[in-house]
C-alpha cells in the first residue's frame, strides 16, 4: 500500500521551506500552504484504508473529513440520531450507521477508527478498538483520569496498535518550531515556561428536563453518574463539568501543556494549584480563577493560568520565545534568518515525513497530523502524538485539577505514578465507574 504524499501538488516540501531563511523570516510566513492546496488523492480501494468514525458532532466530523483525505469512510456512529443522520448524509458512499460503537469496531470493512466522542468515553473506546484489531485516531484529552491512562497504555502496548491523539499543535509548524528551538538550545538552558489557557466558563443553575428522543442519554453518560438530563451537559458544553472533562486544564491544556512538556522533556514532581470552586446546583462546576505552578524533575518550572495572552512563553538563560496559534516571536526567532534549523540533522518526531508541506492553524495542521497517523499505520512506527506522551501530558493536566480541587500542594512520583505521602490525593487517581461502562 502506498500512501499519498501531499507535497506532490505543491512542489515544495517542509525540507525546502526550512532550508530557506527568507521563508522563515519572523516565523510568520513559512506556512504558506493552506487547505486550498490540498492534494488530489487516489480513490483506488487497493491503497485506501477503510475508516469508521465514532462521535461525529463538530470536532468528530472535522477529523473524519480529514481522515477521508487518506481513506474511505465506511461506517459512522453517534448516540445522537440527528448527528448520526447528518454524518451519514455527509459521506457520499452511504456508510453503515449505528448507535453502539461496538457494532462499528466489530466490522471487517473498518481498518482504522476516529474517535470524537466526549472525553469520558475516550479511554474505553480506544481500548475496545485496539482489542478489536483497529488502529485509532482519538481526540484529546486522552483520558478522564490518570488511572485510565495506565490502563490504556498497557492495552496499546499489548495489542501493538497505532494510536494517534488529536493534539494537532504538534503538527502545526509554529509550535513544532518552538519546541525544536528550545531543544536545540536557541534560548540557552530552559528555565521556566508560562502557559495561559483562558477562563473556564461559568453559569447559573440549569433546568433538568426529559432527554430528547433523538439522544440516548443513558449511553451518552457512559461511566459517569446517572443524573437527570440537562442539555448543557452535552455536546460542546460537556467540558465545563468535572464529571465528563476538566475545563480548560484538559481542553486547551491538552494542547498548550502538551507543547510545553514536549519542550521541557521531563515530568512534574511538585504541583500547587489555586482556584475558586463554584458551588452552583445543576451548573458548571470547573474551577474559576485558576493558577497552577509545577516543578519538573529536571528543575524547570511551569505556571499555568487562565489570565493573559493565550499561548506559551519559554524562558531560558539566553533568551525567550513566545508561541500561540497566531504567532511565534522573540529574538531567537529573528535569528533564524541567518541561522535556520536543519531538520534532517535531528528530529523531535519519532517518525517524520519531511515531504509534507508545513501547515499552520487547526484545519490545516490536522491534515499533516492525520497524515502522520496514516503514515504510521503503514509503517507501524510511533506517531507524533503517541499514547505514552499523551498520557503523560493529560496526567499533568489532571495533577493541576486535583491540586486545585483538594486545595493543597502535591508531590508526585512520575515513575510510580502515585502521589507521595498523600492517601487522599491517591484516591483521586481514578473514579467510580457506572456498572456496565467500566474501562477495564
Amino acid at each position: 500500500m502506498t500512501l499519498p504524499r501531499s507535497a506532490s501538488d505543491t512542489g515544495l516540501s517542509r525540507r525546502d521551506v526550512l532550508a530557506s531563511s527568507a521563508a522563515v523570516g519572523l516565523g510568520l510566513t513559512f506556512g504558506v500552504h493552506t487547505a486550498s492546496a490540498q492534494p488530489t488523492l487516489p480513490r483506488s480501494a487497493l491503497n485506501r484504508l477503510r475508516v469508521g468514525a465514532i462521535g461525529l458532532r463538530y470536532q468528530g466530523s472535522v477529523i473524519a473529513h480529514k481522515a477521508q483525505l487518506y481513506g474511505d469512510i465506511t461506517a459512522v456512529c453517534d448516540v445522537d440520531r440527528n448527528v448520526r443522520d447528518q454524518a451519514k448524509a455527509a459521506f457520499g458512499s452511504t456508510p453503515f450507521a449505528c448507535e453502539d460503537y461496538r457494532d462499528l469496531i466489530s466490522r471487517k470493512d473498518v481498518d482504522v477508527v476516529t474517535i470524537g466522542s466526549p472525553d469520558h468515553w475516550h479511554t474505553k473506546m480506544v481500548m475496545d478498538a485496539c482489542r478489536a484489531g483497529k488502529d485509532v485516531y482519538c481526540e484529546k484529552p486522552l483520558t478522564l483520569t490518570i488511572d485510565e491512562g495506565k490502563q490504556l497504555t498497557k492495552v496499546v502496548r499489548e495489542t501493538g496498535r497505532i494510536v494517534q491523539v488529536g493534539s494537532w499543535q504538534r503538527s502545526d509548524d509554529r509550535f513544532r518550531l518552538a519546541v525544536e528551538m528550545v531543544r536545540a538550545g536557541r534560548i540557552g538552558k530552559l528555565q521556566k515556561v508560562d502557559v495561559v489557557l483562558g477562563k473556564n466558563v461559568t453559569s447559573g443553575s440549569f433546568v433538568p428536563r426529559n432527554p430528547p428522543a433523538h439522544l440516548n442519554w443513558n449511553v451518552w453518560q457512559g461511566q459517569t453518574p446517572d443524573v437527570p438530563y440537562i442539555e448543557e451537559r452535552t455536546h460542546y458544553t460537556f467540558r465545563w463539568w468535572y464529571e465528563y472533562s476538566g475545563g480548560q486544564m484538559t481542553d486547551w491544556g491538552a494542547h498548550h501543556i502538551d507543547i510545553a512538556q514536549w519542550a521541557i522533556d521531563s515530568e512534574p514532581v511538585e504541583i500547587n494549584g489555586i482556584a475558586k470552586m463554584p458551588n452552583v446546583e445543576n451548573g458548571f462546576n470547573v474551577a474559576v480563577d485558576f493558577d497552577v505552578s509545577y516543578k519538573f524533575a529536571n528543575g524547570v518550572t511551569m505556571t499555568v493560568t487562565d489570565t493573559g495572552d493565550n499561548g506559551i512563553l519559554f524562558t531560558g538563560d539566553a533568551g525567550r520565545l513566545f508561541v500561540n496559534r497566531g504567532k511565534i516571536t522573540g529574538i531567537p526567532v529573528d535569528a533564524l534568518k541567518t541561522q535556520p534549523l536543519n531538520r534532517e540533522n535531528w528530529k523531535v518526531y519519532a517518525y517524520d515525513n519531511l515531504e509534507r508541506p508545513p501547515r499552520l492553524g487547526k484545519l490545516d495542521a490536522i491534515i499533516n497530523h492525520m497524515g502522520n497517523f496514516f503514515d504510521c499505520v503503514q509503517s507501524r512506527k510511533t506517531p507524533v502524538s503517541d499514547v505514552i506522551s499523551s498520557h503523560r501530558t493529560v496526567s499533568t493536566c489532571h495533577l493541576g485539577n486535583i491540586s486545585m480541587r483538594l486545595g493543597h500542594p502535591l508531590k508526585w512520583d512520575p515513575d510510580k505514578e502515585v502521589f507521595i505521602d498523600d492517601k487522599e490525593a491517591n484516591t483521586w487517581l481514578k473514579r467510580e465507574q457506572r456498572q456496565g461502562f467500566e474501562t477495564a
